[in-house]
């Protein structure tokens, strides 16, 4: 086996969900506005102008939109 089929099929391994391919499915099947308000909240306005220090988590539980979301 080439070095080049090799790699291929280690890189096939460690990752089968094609990630470029799920973003541009994901792209078109997302729909306009989902979670606009969450933008405009004070809180989410002081975390994105760096008043609130912390790291933003989205969390939920499985199938309710998180992928979707702006």
């Amino acid at each position: 086996m080439a070095a080049r089929d090799e790699r291929a099929e280690i890189l096939a391994w460690l990752s089968p969900l094609e990630p470029r391919i799920r973003h541009q499915d994901l792209r078109t099947r997302r729909a306009d506005n989902v979670g606009e308000w969450l933008l405009h909240t004070d809180e989410f306005q002081s975390w994105c102008n760096g008043a609130r220090h912390g790291t933003l988590i989205c969390y939920g539980d499985p199938a309710v939109g998180k992928t979707y979301f702006r």
